[in-house]
């Protein structure tokens, strides 16, 4: 089977690599349908995330499973499903307590030894634990497979910063970042009631989905000036609810500031650069409180996944080009140059 591969900053190839296999009994085998692009996979491309050469890479897909294990009781063959992109066993305590991204026996899609998600199919572990069964007829709808793509990260992490930042009906909400998980949260915030969604971003093609998203404001300056922008719209007072979706001391920096005396900040952009954003301090002083980290995605999935189907909410828009496996290098490129906001990959 062919799959991506990095190799070093800059050095994404599609080349064939061993066919995924079921090798234990709790695992399941699936032939991808779409996979994409994450934000997160530039830090890698880009050299600032450290890769075995020769790794695989990617960590988004939706497909069909071709075979299971003996123990696999939940799906079986011929089922569309999603993975997140984190996979789990589904029965200790992290996992029932909903917290799967701390797993033992769980892992990142493109580890070491593992499949990544940008191949022709791929072997999962703990089948039971990760896959989440889809409705057969979304095979044929390419929009609904889009928008059910990104439930396996971006729509998922979106709605974890929401949770975390304690969005509410009535509240004011600012998001820091255009990226594709800063505009899935501009829609988690819409979704759980937010009045008044602030984006902050400066492409005005991103900033046109935030606003498609729920969005009552954009905020184009950053640093300083983006504060003073945040207090003048919410009359000096802040944001109930900060949305934190980049991962820089810069953006963290912002994100604390912008926040609203006893409002609370969620982070789930990938931390780069250290921790100088965050100002304890400041923190104490006005009681703001700051949460999130990895989303649990494995636990998001079974209700946003009501909310997609129904039309509540849709975030295929993030996706704004298409290739094909032999495309997913010039996707890379793409996306690091800012050409692209999010590439899918079709099969």
């Amino acid at each position: 089977m062919r799959a991506t591969v990095i190799h070093g900053p800059n050095d994404i190839r599609v080349e064939e690599v061993p066919d995924a296999a079921v090798r234990h009994r709790t695992d399941a085998v699936v032939r991808v349908v779409t996979a994409c692009i994450c934000g997160s996979d530039l830090w890698a491309y880009r050299g600032v995330a450290s890769r075995q050469p020769g790794q695989r890479i990617g960590h988004e897909f939706l497909g069909v499973v071709e075979a299971t294990g003996a123990e696999v009781t939940s799906v079986r063959v011929g089922d569309l499903v999603v993975a997140p992109f984190v996979w789990s066993d589904g029965v200790c305590d992290f996992c029932r307590e909903g917290l799967y991204t701390s797993c033992p026996h769980g892992g990142f899609w493109g580890e070491p030894g593992s499949d990544g998600g940008q191949g022709e199919a791929v072997r999962v572990p703990y089948a039971d634990g990760t896959l989440v069964k889809l409705p057969a007829e979304a095979a044929g709808d390419e929009r609904l497979l889009t928008a059910l793509l990104a439930l396996s990260d971006v729509m998922s992490t979106g709605h974890h910063a929401a949770l975390a930042a304690r969005v509410r009906p009535g509240a004011t909400v600012a998001v820091v970042g255009d990226g594709a998980v800063g505009l899935c949260g501009v829609l988690a915030a819409r979704r759980l009631g937010a009045e008044q969604i602030i984006a902050l971003g400066r492409h005005t093609a991103r900033t046109d989905i935030a606003r498609a998203f729920g969005a009552t404001d954009v905020v184009a300056e950053r640093g300083d000036a983006a504060v003073a922008a945040v207090r003048e719209l919410t009359k000096g007072q802040g944001a109930h609810a900060v949305l934190e979706a980049v991962g820089t001391e810069e953006s963290m920096r912002t994100a604390i500031s912008i926040a609203r005396d006893g409002g609370a900040v969620g982070y789930v952009g990938v931390p780069h650069g250290g921790s100088a954003g965050v100002d304890i301090g400041q923190m104490f002083g006005r009681n703001v409180a700051l949460g999130g980290g990895v989303a649990p995605a494995r636990a998001y999935i079974p209700e946003l996944l009501a909310d997609v189907l129904d039309g509540t909410i849709d975030p295929s828009p993030v996706f704004d080009r298409t290739v094909t496996l032999d495309g997913v290098p010039d996707g890379y490129r793409a996306m690091d140059e800012r050409t692209a906001l999010k590439v899918r990959i079709t099969f």
